[in-house]
């Protein structure tokens, strides 16, 4: 029997206000990869910034499916995943799509869960943080209140009202905060400032703070700055990373930019030998993708994988926190299972 793909196509609309009370979606595609009777599940969401859309990555998928139907083991992964990734240059989360189902798969033809598969102890598992959008005062007591089981928060700063976000926080907790700034700042004096104010704000690292077209004003604030700077906008792919390596103190992984867990697995390898931090991080997903990237977790330093609670609808009963930590279970492959009535049929 072949491998074979049934995807299905769906929107998500996130739950909470962004600006002036109105509400963002982000599309997404769920991939079945079918081996024996055993079916494998995989998603493709698909921000903006990555510059795909249902119709790339369906057609990607088109192709791929091709190439999978002249394929009789699925537990080959490397070699199946580097002919995908030749199918076309780009194509990040339709080639996670493939990578995620393929991972569950084989956990379920070996019975094994891919922690287990890719040898980590999931009783090393970090801390996700939860997190916090650019918003009003109101809006920001009532997200800190939703996420009060989690040790860890995380911040979209923007450049324009950066303090009185941090302060309005403060206002309400003193947890340990974690700084998305998403190429926000300007002026590498400018992030200095900001950076050493934020460290007596009980920050845990600035996450891209400067345009990832900014390497050398990156490498001039790693060098100088009083928090760890971790990559995100400047790093997709392994081959990134020794580009950005002088610029950072570390790198934030997410599956819809690397091409899956494969290439995940190599990233953290690498960037250990750089001694690089490792950040765990997640688009807007259900519990398939967040469950595949929690998966690889207990080799991550700092983990975001919260994607899964900020959205109305999940079509997964997958990943646990507990008190924010997450939790692994023992089911085989990725640990996403369905819910009944869902989507998937």
């Amino acid at each position: 029997m072949k491998l074979t793909f049934s995807p299905h196509i769906l929107y998500f609309k996130r739950p909470f206000k962004i600006a002036h009370g109105t509400r963002t979606s982000t599309p997404i595609v769920l991939t079945q990869l079918e081996y024996d009777g055993i079916i494998g599940y995989g998603e493709a969401s698909l921000p903006p910034y990555l510059s795909e859309s249902h119709q790339s990555v369906l057609s990607f998928l088109t192709k791929a499916a091709k190439l999978l139907s002249n394929l009789n083991n699925p537990l080959e992964i490397e070699t199946i995943l580097n002919e995908v990734d030749k199918i076309a240059q780009g194509n990040t989360a339709a080639k996670a799509s493939i990578d995620i189902a393929l991972h569950d798969l084989v956990g379920k033809l070996n019975n094994r869960p891919c922690w287990n598969l890719l040898k980590c102890d999931r009783n090393k598992t970090p801390y996700s943080t939860y997190t916090l959008g650019i918003d009003e005062p109101e809006i920001l007591k009532q997200k800190i209140e939703e996420g009060f089981d989690f040790k860890f928060l995380k911040v979209k700063l923007n450049g324009e009202n950066d303090k009185q976000i941090i302060t309005t926080i403060r206002n309400y907790t003193n947890k340990p905060i974690a700084v998305d700034v998403n190429q926000g700042w300007k002026d590498k004096h400018f992030a200095l400032e900001m950076i050493n104010w934020l460290s007596t704000q009980n920050v845990l690292f600035i996450e891209q703070p400067l345009s990832k077209e900014k390497l050398d004003d990156s490498n001039w604030l790693y060098e100088n700055s009083t928090l760890p700077i971790i990559a995100d906008e400047s790093i997709q792919r392994f081959s990134d990373i020794d580009k950005i390596k002088n610029c950072f103190h570390g790198i934030n992984i997410k599956l819809m930019k690397c091409s899956g867990m494969f290439e995940a697995s190599k990233m953290i390898e690498r960037a250990r030998t750089l001694k690089l931090k490792i950040l765990i991080g997640c688009m807007s997903e259900t519990s398939c993708g967040i469950s595949a990237a929690a998966q690889l977790s207990p080799l991550a330093d700092y983990a975001d994988l919260d994607g899964c609670l900020l959205i109305k609808n999940d079509f997964f009963d997958g990943v646990r926190f507990e008190n924010g930590k997450i939790v692994l279970g023992n089911l085989p492959g990725i640990g996403a299972i369905p819910i009944e009535g869902g989507l998937i049929e």
